[in-house]
């Protein structure tokens, strides 16, 4: 049966249990655990129970949310470019087809769904309840149906083989487990999907942020693997190819669930 305030079937991110729908809440009734519903998001990770780099981030884009999707128009200008060219680089690459469920890892803002083919069953996941805040505005504007919560990449609130394609733009680079949230991409995934994960490559954050005075202290991260995460792919997975887009700022990891 589907939960009412997603769509998705979703399940206990911690224990993988059904959960059930109550009144403003989601409810474990094996072990009592509730999960609130807030402004129609379920959140299935506060900020009390976060740690490390997941706690770190999840503050920094809570304070900046209402700013980035600006700041990313604003950046692609000065690069000569627009946002809708550097996104369909790697966008394009997606497996959607109408009705496909899909699921974006670190939504952020929902600026990515603009530029996907309707329709499709989206859903989002992210551990900034400031930028989902955002991407429900957004979404609401532009007309576009999406399921948001709250939550943290390493633990997805979502059945095992869910989705026809999953994917993640920005954000890998600084999660507590890297390895831990490939994984669950995997496990939420259907036989066959396609998986896509981009994010900025290591010469972007040392030459772009660990010089700019307002982002430096956040990404000195001297001990820090950078390096596009394919050492970090279970074994057996199929189609494995890397790229590099927009001059090399990003680089772009797709590879197959295997049937």
């Amino acid at each position: 049966m589907k939960s009412d305030p997603v769509g998705f079937v979703l399940q206990d991110p911690y224990t993988r249990e059904t959960l059930e729908t109550g009144r403003g809440y989601l409810l474990n009734p094996a072990n009592g655990n509730r999960y609130y519903i807030n402004s129609g998001i379920p959140v299935f990770m506060t900020e009390d129970a976060m740690t490390g780099d997941n706690l770190k981030y999840s503050r920094f884009y809570d304070r900046i949310s209402r700013f980035y999707r600006a700041s990313t128009v604003v950046y692609c200008w000065l690069k000569g470019t627009t946002e809708k060219k550097v996104k369909s680089l790697y966008l394009d690459l997606l497996e959607i087809q109408s009705n496909s469920n899909v699921l974006e890892v670190s939504i952020g803002s929902a600026d990515n769904l603009r530029h996907l083919p309707q329709p499709a069953n989206y859903a989002g996941i992210d551990i900034s309840f400031g930028m989902l805040t955002m991407a429900k505005k957004h979404l609401k504007h532009w007309n576009i149906p999406a399921a948001l919560v709250q939550g943290e990449a390493e633990n997805l609130p979502f059945q095992d083989n869910t989705f026809d394609v999953v994917f993640h733009v920005g954000g890998i680079n600084y999660f507590n487990d890297k390895g831990r949230a490939l994984c669950e991409m995997i496990r939420v995934a259907k036989p066959g999907s396609k998986i896509l994960v981009a994010d900025e490559t290591e010469s972007v954050v040392a030459n772009t942020y660990q010089k700019n005075p307002f982002t430096r202290n956040l990404y000195q991260l001297a001990d820090r693997d950078l390096s596009v995460p394919v050492h970090l792919l279970p074994p057996g997975m199929k189609e494995t190819e890397v790229r590099y887009f927009f001059d090399q700022r990003i680089y772009c990891l797709t590879f197959r669930k295997p049937s």
